[in-house]
């Protein structure tokens, strides 16, 4: 169980969070309650969500993998704009570097924009060179299809690879698999459903409710377990910004599925 950093700005992930020493908070307890890798980005907020990390966490420990991405960044009316030329992509791991506070990102996530025209070979390849500058200790892929997942097998190592993914959602069932079969772990985002959709097809899905009641535990909860049961290479990075919630979601990690329950929720 890990941490997403996402939710920690203000709305829209835009901003400054309503309460800081909140945010500092959950940050401090996290990391207190064993959690040993914090997902983030230089562009949530921007410039938020890494000056809380730094500002909660510095000097960080040992244990502590902090994992960001590149390949966007917001405009001053809160747009996400792409930022996907490799110039682009080695300015976003230098920003993070200096508001991180780090001499090496120990994980940089290469995050594909659709429709995107800057070809995903040049991208692999000014990831590469950032890590062979020891800038970056890992190159993961976030929002990439099967193929470009099997394109940057054959020429780099994947440290992980982060795409939507959950209960109710598995068009990426192909490269989840495609992931478990080649051990690289999968972070699935949005795991309990998108923060940006009223309606969430996770979290009323009759099954999981039924299973919530069976086991006295929350919907949240079961939809994260069911997660963790697909595959020992699944790390879960569900955000928020309330420490009462945090420790409800990690929490999760302690709930069992029987096989009547996976079965039931597999069907849904």
């Amino acid at each position: 169980m890990g941490f997403g950093a996402m939710q920690l700005p203000g709305p829209g992930v835009f901003g400054p969070p309503a309460d800081r020493d909140s945010a500092i908070a959950v940050l401090r307890r996290a990391v207190d309650a064993g959690v040993d890798h914090i997902d983030t980005a230089q562009f949530y907020g921007p410039d938020v969500a890494n000056e809380l990390i730094h500002s909660a966490l510095h000097p960080y420990p040992a244990s502590l993998v902090l994992v960001s991405k590149v390949g966007a960044a917001r405009d001053d009316q809160a747009q996400w704009v792409p930022a996907q030329r490799p110039e682009e992509l080695r300015a976003g791991v230098e920003a993070n570097l200096r508001s991180l506070e780090l001499d090496q990102v120990p994980v940089v996530n290469l995050r594909r924009l659709p429709g995107s025209d800057v070809p995903f070979e040049e991208q692999l390849s000014a990831m590469s060179a950032l890590r062979q500058e020891g800038l970056i200790g890992g190159i993961g892929l976030s929002n990439i299809t099967l193929d470009e997942y099997l394109v940057a097998r054959s020429v780099i190592d994947v440290a992980c690879v982060q795409n939507a993914y959950n209960l109710t959602g598995r068009s990426d069932q192909p490269l989840f698999d495609a992931c478990r079969d080649d051990a690289v772990p999968f972070v699935p985002f949005f795991p309990l459903g998108s923060a940006f959709f009223p309606e969430n097809p996770v979290l009323s899905a009759p099954a999981l409710l039924s299973t919530a009641r069976h086991l006295q535990c929350t919907p949240a909860q079961v939809a994260l377990a069911w997660l963790l049961a697909q595959a020992p290479t699944v790390l879960l990075i569900p955000g928020t910004s309330s420490v009462e919630h945090l420790e409800e979601n990690l929490a999760a990690g302690d709930v069992v599925l029987d096989e009547a329950s996976l079965a039931a929720l597999d069907a849904s």
